[in-house]
C-alpha cells in the first residue's frame, strides 16, 4: 500500500507513521506534505496513491482548497480535531475520517474500508457535503493536542490550558496543574487553533485562557496588567490599543 500524508504539525505526522508501520509495515509512505501549495504540486505531478490521510487544518489554509486545483482520485482519509458531531457527512460518504489524537484502533477500522474503495470515484460531491457540514458548526477550533514529550506523545485538552508563552521561539504551554510542555511552533500559529472566546492574545509574549484570569490591574499610560489564578514568568501587560478588546472579551458572559 502506498500512502500521502498531509499534515502540518510534526508530533502528528510521527504519531500516524508509527500506527501504520505497526499496523503494515510494508506500507510505503512516499510523501509527507505541510501545506496546501506543495500538497497541490505533488499531486499535479505524481501518481496517485493509495491513500491519503491529511489534516483539515493546515498553517496555509484548509485542506479543501487542494481539491479546487488538482482532482485526487483515491481514498481519503481525513484527520481533525472537529467535534464528531459536525462531521456527519463522513459517516455516508465513502471517505471516512480520524478523530485526534488518532488510535490504532480507529486507524485500522478506516483501512478495512479502503477495500470498498473505487479508485474512480469523484470526491468533489463528497467534500463538498464535508464542508457544508463544516461551515455549518461554530466551534470549528481545535479541543486537544499531540505534545512531544521525550519518547512519547500526550494528549493535551485546551481546556487545561492556562496560558501560553513565547520562549525562545517556541510556544510554552502552561496548564493549570502547573505542568508545562515545549512546542517547536509560533504564538501566531496556536492562535490560529484556539477558540477566541476562551483564548486571548494578550500581548507578543502571552496567549491567556479567559478561566485563568483572577483580576486586572490599571497600569501606566492606558495599559492592563493581567493577573491569573497561577504564577506566570513575567507580568502580563496589555497594551492601551488593544485594553478595549479585551475588556469586552474578559467581560463576555457565556449563553
Amino acid at each position: 500500500m502506498t500512502a500521502v500524508i498531509v499534515e502540518d504539525e510534526f508530533a502528528a505526522v510521527q504519531n500516524l507513521e508509527r500506527l501504520l508501520k505497526s499496523i503494515d509495515e510494508n506500507i510505503d509512505i512516499l510523501a509527507v506534505l505541510q501545506n496546501v501549495d506543495e500538497s497541490i504540486e505533488w499531486f499535479s505531478t505524481n501518481a496517485m496513491p493509495d491513500v491519503v490521510f491529511m489534516d483539515i487544518h493546515l498553517a496555509d489554509g484548509d485542506s479543501f482548497s487542494i481539491f479546487k486545483s488538482v482532482d485526487i482520485r483515491c481514498a481519503i482519509i481525513f484527520t481533525t480535531a472537529y467535534d464528531q458531531y459536525a462531521l456527519k457527512a463522513f459517516e455516508v460518504n465513502s471517505i471516512d475520517y480520524l478523530l485526534k489524537p488518532i488510535s490504532k484502533k480507529s486507524l485500522e477500522k478506516a483501512l478495512d474500508k479502503l477495500e470498498n474503495f473505487s479508485p474512480n470515484n469523484n470526491n468533489s460531491d463528497v467534500i463538498a457535503q464535508i464542508m457544508k457540514s463544516i461551515h455549518q458548526v461554530n466551534k470549528t477550533h481545535k479541543k486537544s493536542f499531540l505534545i512531544p514529550v521525550k519518547d512519547k506523545l500526550i494528549p493535551v485538552s485546551a481546556d487545561d490550558i492556562a496560558f501560553i508563552y513565547s520562549q525562545n521561539k517556541k510556544a510554552v504551554i502552561t496548564c493549570f496543574n502547573k505542568r508545562d510542555y515545549t512546542m517547536d511552533t509560533s504564538l501566531d500559529d496556536f492562535l490560529k487553533q484556539l477558540d477566541p472566546d476562551l483564548f486571548f492574545r494578550a500581548n507578543r509574549q502571552f496567549i491567556i485562557s479567559h478561566r485563568a484570569v483572577a483580576d486586572l490591574s490599571m497600569w501606566f499610560d492606558g495599559k492592563l496588567a493581567v493577573n491569573l489564578s497561577m504564577p506566570t514568568p513575567e507580568r502580563i501587560i496589555v497594551s492601551r490599543a488593544r485594553s478595549t478588546d479585551f475588556k469586552k472579551w474578559y467581560m463576555r458572559t457565556d449563553d
